[in-house]
């Protein structure tokens, strides 16, 4: 069929138009293509980015996975601990619950119950983080937990047959316990545990930090805070470890400050190095590192000890440069602490918080930043009409009007029978904050009052004497401590003489010229614990290191007194009681008016001490003693017993006057004489001949009451049925 003419010319036409705007179509065409393949593109890179998301959520699902299924940097931390009087056990137990809060397993382990020759190479392939709050005990021993993993720890890092790898890939760090006061063995086992697992090839997480019971020296004011500051910056870098962290160091460490990155390494810019080292500052301030090795480097685990000629006068230098910045530091140090000494207001309280609570349960009332008083038992016994201590047998106390207090709880020793358990502070010289003796003194007397109010209305307390306890007579300086150490003590004596209020005051014999300085007290005592160099050491555990020419000059000391002076001897079964001649001779040295003889008093299981119930000596083994003590002194002789205390005093024989003891105190005579005495500024003295009373003859040795008053009426304990004998 033949298609018309008009239509091709149409077609024609539209071909035409078409050729025409060519360039038009083209650039449509082109625009069209070029807006497809940007929606193609952008549509696959979505695509790719949801699948490289999808990816990473996987893999770091995997990675947590395996982080919870074990595969961690650590899988827990392990808590040794070498205590003696439970505080490094405790502190292992905060920690313990410290590190359960980074869900991390804490276990605690008692030295004692740890074989390290079966166990401690193993830990280094676990993965667990150890830790060893280690005490120093007596002489820079360990304690009797730690004792044979410290013996096994030296040996081995000694013995040339254990590897210096051997404990290669274990991480630990180490918390000391000590006290900065015994110079000599500052923190002994704690930085010997450090040394000797670094010997072993073992890698410090921190540097070995050394808490100290020192209020005046620690550097947070109590060895409880040390640890606390320690604890926070253990956890932080436990934190830092559990990422994967690895110790931002070279492991050059030196003093505890961690030494930069090589220059050549990604993280040594200087932006970074300035805020590595500002970091470094703020958490390292506190501590310091105590192995000497620890500058050689820790890479390569233990340095050898061989050293190239060449090298000596570099390790020469190095030696005189860390000589001289220690001296530096001491100087700094040292003048430091005389600027605080001129500041009262720069000292730290003696009692701290955990010292308090401590105290507080002991049934103390805590006086001021230093002070504290008690009452006796005797106080209450008394009270209730069963008898007095053995000083109203001896001297006339009343012990219901007799106040127990102190102006020091420091003590300058850590005796082995100290009936505190050594929660008491020690210290050689006074370097705390200090009260006023009349603030003491007015708040010693009202907490006393207090305490003695407690008792009204308790059934078997009498009237009479409770009235009578209101209102103190005597002041037993002996609670606890040094009362001679307190600055003010010859003020504080004045002060109780003028609310005619008598003073015992008790020394141990470590202050001999305060002793000289001290004025007239009723009456003086100084403890005599031992009669040798060896056994005072061993039983009283003395801080001076003179302590022993300490000891003889305050008993020389006591001979220049003119007022009544008394030998205080505790024996201790199987640690004093054969130095009979050796005692003796102490006496001639001292020349005292009294001698009390008393059978140690067993306080309950302590874990400072090792002493038991075996090491108390019967009375009548404290009996033979005296007996064969007075054999080798002529001019003394037995004058009174306390059978109750185990107790007996010796006196010298020119308190026999006309064949009786006169042992007893005049008080109110006492009153006069030392009130005279202030009046004419010292002019008018005294002795102790002058305010001497008769002794009853209930109270002399050899009556059959044996010491007990029979005013009173005695109830034995264990049947709990009167004796009204007295005997």
């Amino acid at each position: 069929m033949d298609v018309p003419m008009e239509t091709w010319n149409g077609l024609g036409a539209q071909l035409t138009s078409l050729w025409l705007n060519r360039f038009y179509i083209y650039s449509c065409a082109a625009f069209g293509f070029s807006l497809w393949l940007c929606i193609q593109f952008i549509t696959k890179a979505k695509k790719q980015n949801a699948k490289h998301l999808q990816m990473f959520s996987k893999v770091t699902e995997d990675g947590l996975a395996k982080d919870q299924t074990g595969d961690r940097h650590i899988t827990g931390v392990k808590i040794f601990y070498g205590s003696q009087t439970g505080t490094a056990k405790g502190f292992a137990s905060i920690l313990a619950e410290a590190v359960a809060t980074l869900n991390l397993p804490g276990e605690v382990i008692d030295m004692r119950d740890y074989d390290p020759d079966d166990s401690l190479a193993e830990e280094a392939t676990s993965k667990n983080v150890c830790v060893f709050l280690a005490a120093t005990y007596t002489d820079g021993k360990p304690t009797d937990n730690a004792a044979w993993f410290c013996k096994w720890l030296e040996e081995a890092a000694n013995d040339f047959r254990v590897g210096k790898k051997y404990l290669k890939g274990l991480q630990y760090a180490v918390f000391g316990l000590g006290n900065s006061l015994y110079a000599d063995h500052y923190n002994t086992v704690g930085r010997s545990i450090d040394r000797w697992l670094w010997m072993l090839g073992a890698s410090r997480i921190l540097s070995c930090t050394k808490g100290d019971s020192n209020v005046s020296k620690s550097k947070h004011g109590s060895i409880e805070a040390d640890f606390e500051a320690w604890k926070a910056k253990f956890l932080a870098r436990l934190k830092g470890l559990g990422k994967g962290q690895k110790k931002p160091c070279s492991g050059r460490c030196k003093k505890g400050r961690c030494g930069s990155k090589k220059k050549g390494s990604p993280e040594g810019s200087d932006r970074e190095q300035r805020a590595l080292r500002r970091e470094e500052k703020e958490e390292e301030e506190p501590f310091e590192t105590t192995s000497e090795e620890e500058s050689s480097g820790e890479e390569g685990g233990a340095a050898s000890p061989v050293v190239d000629v060449e090298d000596l006068g570099k390790v020469v230098g190095r030696m005189k440069k860390a000589q001289r910045e220690r001296e530096l530091e001491e100087e700094v140090s040292q003048r430091g602490g005389s600027q605080q000494a001129t500041g009262e207001d720069e000292r730290r309280e003696m009692i701290t918080p955990a010292l308090r609570e401590a105290l507080t349960k002991q049934g103390y009332r805590l006086i001021g930043s230093h002070s504290g008083v008690k009452l006796c038992r005797w106080t209450k016994s008394m009270l209730r009409g069963r008898g007095g201590c053995y000083k109203h047998t001896f001297y006339g106390i009343e012990s219901h009007r007799c106040m127990e207090t102190t102006p020091s709880l420091a003590c300058a020793n850590k005796c082995v029978f100290c009936w505190r358990h050594h929660t008491n502070p020690v210290g050689t010289e006074w370097r705390w904050k200090m009260d006023q003796p009349d603030m003491i003194l007015q708040e010693a007397i009202e907490n006393h009052q207090n305490l003695i109010k407690q008792f009204k209305g308790v059934p078997g307390v009498r009237g009479d004497r409770l009235e009578e306890g209101m209102l103190p007579k005597h002041c037993a300086l002996s609670l606890v401590g040094e009362p001679i150490m307190y600055p003010e003590i010859n003020r504080f004596l004045r002060l109780l003489h003028h609310c005619n209020i008598s003073s015992f005051l008790v020394t141990n014999a470590q202050f001999p010229v305060e002793i000289r300085n001290l004025e007239p007290v009723t009456q003086l005592y100084v403890s005599v614990d031992a009669s040798t160099k060896e056994s005072l050491k061993k039983i009283d555990r003395p801080l001076f290191k003179d302590f022993w020419q300490r000891f003889l000059d305050s008993l020389k000391a006591l001979a220049e007194k003119q007022q009544r002076t008394v030998y205080r001897l505790t024996l201790v079964k199987a640690w004093n009681v054969e130095e009979l001649q050796a005692y003796s001779e102490l006496v001639s040295l001292g020349k005292p008016d009294f001698i009390e003889v008393k059978g140690v008093t067993y306080c309950g299981d302590s874990s400072a001490s090792s002493l038991t119930m075996a090491n108390v000596p019967w009375h009548e083994e404290v009996v033979h003693f005296v007996q064969e003590l007075t054999d080798l002194l002529p001019d003394y002789e037995i004058a009174c017993e306390h059978e109750h205390s185990n107790c007996l005093l010796i006196a010298h024989k020119k308190f026999k006057i006309d064949g009786e003891w006169h042992t007893w105190i005049d008080y109110d005579r006492f009153q006069d004489l030392v009130r005279e005495y202030e009046r004419t500024g010292a002019a008018m003295t005294f002795t102790s001949a002058d305010y001497a009373a008769q002794t009853p003859p209930w109270a002399v040795f050899g009556a059959r009451e044996r010491g007990f008053d029979p005013q009173d009426t005695r109830f034995q304990r264990k049947n709990k049925t009167k004796d009204i004998s007295g005997c």
